[in-house]
């Protein structure tokens, strides 16, 4: 069964998003093998952040502890001060590790690195893990490899650019290695369907289209979203007051709400 929404799905921006995801980069490659070979070879490629609920992202290379205790062969002065007893008990919040996927495109003689498809997460839209994914960002940017950006959240910073991009829902930025600064810019609104993209390739090799909205249709129905959503309830990441209603007559439409 389709998404009721006829682009991106807002109820995927949540706790879902993880798994759309990594899905997401997959149905990526298998889109564009058939467009690239036998030329070029795209990859899916993963790494992890370690990321906490309170807007904090961090790598789990620096977790240490600021307090160290060690043993030494000093006496003990055997003190009978009595230890408290701890009055109360939660739980702390515990960073959990977050993967992270991407597509590499590559040329198959030299396997020199062509064009980078970046897949905005939350993790890199906020905290540390933002500073983590700008300086890979920065690093691609001085490099000959083009990069194209899909940022399909709403929550988070965009992509850092030299001017404020336009209101809108989601972004596709696509930065070519020859034009640079200029990036190309897609704004989408949450109400339109997700656009047909360019992927370019080395010279003189032409583009070729990446059908963003096909790829995310393939992966609903893959997952079965349909039946993992709770459409019944608010979407985690809540729509902006102007498109409640229209929110909800594509909810009534598709039949996941009760006749208005």
């Amino acid at each position: 069964m389709p998404s009721p929404f006829p682009g991106m799905d807002p109820y995927l921006e949540g706790d879902l998003w993880t798994t759309v995801h990594a899905q997401l980069a997959a149905e990526v490659v298998r889109q564009l093998v058939p467009k690239l070979r036998p030329r070029y070879v795209p990859l899916t490629q993963q790494r992890f952040l370690m990321d906490t609920p309170d807007d904090v992202a961090i790598e789990s290379t620096d977790i240490y502890p600021d307090v160290g205790i060690a043993q030494t062969k000093r006496k003990s002065t055997r003190s009978k001060a009595v230890v408290a007893e701890a009055p109360l008990m939660f739980a702390t919040v515990m960073p959990s590790p977050v993967p992270h996927s991407w597509v590499e495109i590559r040329d198959t003689q030299k396997r020199r690195l062509v064009t980078v498809i970046e897949f905005l997460s939350p993790t890199n839209k906020r905290g540390g893990g933002r500073k983590e994914y700008v300086e890979k960002r920065q690093k691609i940017l001085a490099s000959t490899a083009h990069l194209l950006e899909i940022d399909l959240l709403r929550n988070g910073k965009r992509v850092p650019m030299r001017e404020p991009p336009p209101p809108a829902s989601y972004f596709v930025f696509l930065s070519r290695a020859g034009q640079r600064p200029k990036t190309q810019v897609w704004p989408i609104s949450l109400d339109h369907s997700l656009p047909s993209i360019p992927v370019p390739l080395l010279h003189p090799d032409p583009d070729v289209p990446l059908e963003l909205q096909q790829a995310l249709a393939n992966v609903y129905d893959l997952c079965t979203y349909d039946l993992a959503v709770d459409y019944s309830k608010p979407p985690d990441v809540p729509l902006p007051p102007k498109f409640a209603s229209w929110g909800e007559k594509c909810l009534h439409a598709a039949g996941f709400r009760p006749a208005m």
